[in-house]
């Protein structure tokens, strides 16, 4: 059976020639360019990887980022970091959240090919890791504030009142409550929520963040779940701290 490699890479000519080569030495390979949605496919399938290639530098999420989540839901499939950054504190990071091996760029091919054939002979070798927790839990009901939503039938209430939400509406409330507390960027928002490129430029989330505002917050104009978080993205609170000053 094929080793099947996730390659996380944003840089378009870089990736493919990735999984070019890694596909002519026999393996089966999976190629995507932003952390989110190598987060999905590890979330949905991490029983089918064998090996992930990271790269450090990625839009929204870096790689840092993406490995710990890996990491912190137990899941223990080898990661191979690439990184054009050299100085030793960026290695020691990546050790740190738990990157298997860390590679500079630019590198040569060789060489990568005998660390991920390393890397894939070690893990098969090693005992199998209990069964991983997910990465994102799947939330059919949340109850915050004054409101009640049941993303399974669609139905929200604000103040015991039914109120009429999209499917989009409820959608990006559903990716928000399920990140709760990460700081979520809108090329995130655009690749997970609308499925569009994350570089297409739309005012799409700005509009949909000022409706769900309406909806949600006590008073749209000053957020206490749904907050903005300045040339980041945005974060949601479901149960904010109390200013008692």
């Amino acid at each position: 059976m094929r080793s099947h490699i996730l390659v996380v890479e944003d840089e378009k000519h870089l990736g493919v020639g990735i999984k070019y080569n890694l596909e002519a030495e026999g393996y089966r390979v999976t190629l995507v360019e932003d952390g989110p949605t190598a987060l999905r496919i590890v979330d949905n399938g991490s029983e089918s990887i064998g090996l992930i290639v990271l790269d450090l530098m990625l839009p929204g999420m870096s790689g840092y980022t993406v490995c710990e989540t890996i990491r912190e839901a137990g899941i223990k499939i080898p990661v191979l970091m690439l990184s054009a950054r050299t100085l030793a504190e960026d290695r020691t990071r990546g050790f740190d959240v738990g990157a298997s091996q860390y590679m500079s760029k630019p590198f040569e091919l060789d060489e990568l090919l005998s660390r991920i054939k390393n890397l894939l002979q070690t893990s098969v070798q090693s005992t199998p890791p209990p069964a991983p927790k997910r990465i994102y839990e799947q939330i059919s009901q949340v109850q915050f504030g004054n409101v009640d939503a049941n993303f399974e039938t669609h139905e929200v209430t604000v103040k015991g009142e039914i109120v009429r939400m999209t499917p989009k509406e409820l959608k990006l409330l559903r990716y928000f409550v399920e990140h709760q507390g990460r700081v979520i960027s809108r090329n995130e928002l655009l690749t997970q929520v609308w499925e569009l490129s994350g570089n297409l430029q739309t005012r799409a989330v700005d509009q949909f963040i000022a409706r769900l505002r309406k909806i949600i917050e006590p008073d749209s104009t000053a957020p206490i779940h749904l907050l903005t978080i300045r040339d980041a993205g945005y974060r949601f609170v479901l149960e904010p701290v109390a200013d008692l000053s």
